[in-house]
């Protein structure tokens, strides 16, 4: 019976009482290791006993003694015990020590345009983290995913679900175009201006985009007939870098196009907020510390 553990069903508990009173060699000096009663410990190993179905101990008056079914249940039942406290404490560290992998998911455009570098720079700090990086523009619930954090920016699109969620950067959005668009194109100095040019647009939306853009000191709505549409925003900004019109975009995705040369602001001092990127976590769960430790990273970055 002792050899066949893996269809063990008794209480962890109880085995652990029982090699404390092997180890302590009385009832008495287990039930004080265990903080429990002498009757405490004795039922305890009645019961494994039970589950087990052969007898551990020979008890007397004065002593308590292994059977040859107790010592073998002991030597296997010991470093099973070992790698239960093990695998606790592991799970206990991970709460405290920053190691493991991430699940992340993004909006492709943050997942492309964003993430990398942010990521690489993260890794270097934190390289016993690995993440898993989900580019999607779809809604997923952080539980039945199993999502450490989803980065979004609308949160209207979680109306089922239960979530925490935690403000990393306030998102200005610019009109953007390329060179080689611009080169060919009208002048650009008020709003109204943009209303004859090609226009990239995203997500999609139907018929005229309305915008309200601001430049401080006042604002201008424009109607908007979009020549291109896309259901992205990583799309859309391929779609001016390759010079199909100008393009709404958030600031955030269009850092490496600017740098490079690959677009230029349109009317610089133009552009709307309102817009905040959330990182998402399931409710009801402590953050793990590798999680928290990516959100602060990316919010202190962006």
């Amino acid at each position: 019976m002792v050899a066949d553990m893996e269809t063990f069903s008794g209480s962890i508990d109880d085995v652990r009482a029982f090699c404390a009173v092997v180890d302590f060699a009385t009832l008495s000096a287990a039930a004080r290791q265990l903080n429990e009663t002498k009757g405490s410990i004795s039922r305890r190993i009645s019961r494994l006993e039970k589950a087990v179905g052969v007898r551990l101990l020979s008890r007397s008056p004065r002593s308590v003694s292994c059977t040859a079914e107790g010592v073998e249940f002991y030597d296997k039942a010991m470093p099973a015990l070992a790698l239960l406290d093990d695998a606790g404490a592991s799970v206990r560290r991970s709460r405290s020590i920053a190691r493991g992998t991430i699940r992340i998911t993004a909006p492709i455009d943050i997942a492309i345009e964003v993430l990398p570098e942010i990521i690489t720079s993260f890794r270097q700090d934190y390289p016993q983290i690995a993440i898993e990086v989900i580019a999607t523009d779809a809604t997923l619930d952080p539980v039945a995913h199993r999502i450490d954090l989803a980065l979004r920016v609308s949160l209207a699109q979680m109306p089922d679900m239960q979530f925490q969620a935690f403000p990393i950067a306030e998102m200005r959005v610019g009109m953007f175009a390329a060179p080689s668009y611009l080169r060919g194109s009208g002048p650009i100095e008020v709003p109204a201006d943009i209303e004859r040019h090609a226009l990239v647009l995203p997500r999609e939306r139907p018929g005229v985009t309305h915008l309200v853009l601001s430049n401080g000191a006042r604002e201008e709505k424009v109607s908007l007939r979009a020549d291109v549409r896309a259901s992205d925003f990583a799309c859309v900004l391929k779609l001016a870098e390759a010079g199909a019109g100008i393009a709404p975009l958030p600031e955030i995705v269009v850092v490496n196009s600017l740098s490079a040369g690959r677009l230029v602001r349109v009317m610089p001092d133009w552009g709307w907020s309102g817009l905040t990127l959330h990182a998402i976590s399931a409710p009801g769960r402590q953050m793990t510390a590798r999680a928290k430790a990516f959100r602060d990273y990316i919010k202190a970055r962006l």
